[in-house]
């Protein structure tokens, strides 16, 4: 039995970051521009060679030898769902983890692994749907083994992945996971880690730059301000249903919160605008002044859209925000890390697997 996880991806080092950005900004379903595509391909390839440069800096200054962590922890998380699994089932799995962009490339993979069946299970890491991330991941496995993810059929599903003109992929064939942000035991994880970064529970060896020892005073009550990563307005005029998803889950989410004590209030915003378009609103920078100048003075981020800890949770939210959260006028500025290799999550992935 294999799994295959998929994550977007990182650069591992310095010497990658170019290759990583490319791969990126590439794709038509993440660089996504009303443009001819010999017109979007050059300027994607410019954009990339430019940002490369200023990007390694940002990667140098987060102290993992010049490249991110995502493909070290996600290399984690599968050691841990192998074992999961096997400890489970009590029979043999393989764990093995590909990225869309940048190294060890989904691309490079054996065909066999890139059709999905219930014995070769492909699992991207998104919590929530979007056309830049699972709708991408599936046209990518549909270029490379002619056969879409999201067909039960065995041929192409065409240009809308199956779906009406401008719908979305109905993602539907056995084996391809679909978004898990409505799976139970995920939720449940999802809860309890938070819970157990306010209680001061979690190891400071398990997560990457835990900002706390012991249990935050009055946890009860802080404010919680759920980040998601934003995308680009046109993508959700395009059908995207990633925002409602986000919403869907976060009203999941504090419902859990609610039953295990948590009194305070929450917000949503989306982080990572990139380019002069309009992108899901409101911004995390701008939610944050808003709430500084309301007079909210504890706030705890969560990561809502992100599984595992890399650029955008340790820079952006664990130093960027944070100092204009401080600067806005907010006291005491906590960080709760991505799920990791949080025992319950790992265990919500097996149940997902399995079922």
């Amino acid at each position: 039995m294999k799994v295959t996880l998929i994550n977007l991806g990182g650069p591992r080092n310095a010497d990658e970051i170019e290759q990583f950005l490319l791969d990126l900004f590439c794709d038509p379903l993440v660089f996504d521009l009303p443009l001819p595509e010999f017109i979007r391909i050059r300027l994607a390839r410019f954009i990339a060679q430019k940002r490369a440069p200023k990007v390694a800096h940002t990667y140098a200054s987060m102290g993992f030898g010049g490249g991110s962590p995502l493909v070290e922890e996600t290399e984690k998380q599968a050691a841990a769902l192998e074992d999961c699994l096997k400890q489970k089932t009590k029979k043999d799995w393989k764990v093995q983890i590909a990225m869309a962009c940048g190294y060890p490339n989904l691309r490079d993979l054996p065909k066999e692994d890139l059709v999905p069946s219930p014995d070769n299970i492909i699992l991207p890491l998104f919590p929530h749907f979007s056309r830049s991330t699972t709708m991408s991941i599936a046209k990518i496995l549909e270029s490379l083994s002619g056969q879409c993810p999201a067909n039960s059929q065995s041929g192409s599903c065409g240009k809308h992945c199956g779906a009406k003109k401008g719908g979305i992929c109905p993602l539907n064939r056995a084996g391809f996971i679909a978004p898990f942000h409505r799976h139970p035991k995920f939720l449940e994880a999802t809860r309890s880690l938070i819970l157990d970064y306010f209680k001061g529970n979690l190891k400071r060896e398990d997560f990457l730059h835990l900002d706390t020892k012991s249990e935050i005073p009055d946890w009860e009550n802080i404010t919680i301000l759920y980040s998601a990563h934003g995308i680009p307005m046109r993508l959700i005029q395009k059908g995207d249903i990633y925002r409602k998803e986000i919403e869907e889950n976060i009203i999941s989410l504090n419902n859990l919160l609610s039953k295990s004590g948590f009194k305070g209030k929450t917000f949503l915003s989306f982080q990572s605008r990139v380019g002069p378009s309009k992108w899901t609103e409101p911004n995390t920078i701008d939610m944050l002044k808003s709430l500084g100048r309301d007079g909210y003075k504890r706030v705890a981020i969560f990561p809502i859209s992100f599984v595992s800890d890399h650029l955008e949770t340790l820079e952006e939210i664990g130093v960027q925000l944070k100092d204009i959260a401080i600067e806005s006028g907010i006291q005491e500025y906590y960080r709760v890390p991505a799920h990791g290799t949080y025992q319950g999550f790992i265990n919500a992935l097996a149940d997902i697997v399995l079922n």
